[in-house]
């Protein structure tokens, strides 16, 4: 597993919240719409929004494994 950090610094959401929120997730289709809910779920990126493109980054990723 890889070692944890903040990602999302307004909403104190670090790279293993956005790895539970996949969960299950197992197709790898389109990353904005794993955006969605990775946000619907961590609230990330709905702060300042300076983290949008560190998430979606890591879920890249975590689903290309």
């Amino acid at each position: 597993m890889k070692e944890n950090y903040t990602v999302c610094f307004c909403m104190k959401v670090d790279y293993n919240d956005i790895a539970d929120a996949l969960e299950g997730h197992t197709k790898f289709e389109d990353v904005l719409s794993l955006f969605d809910v990775v946000q619907s779920v961590t609230h990330c990126s709905t702060g300042c929004g300076s983290c949008h493109d560190k998430v979606l980054g890591v879920i890249s990723e975590i689903m290309m494994g």
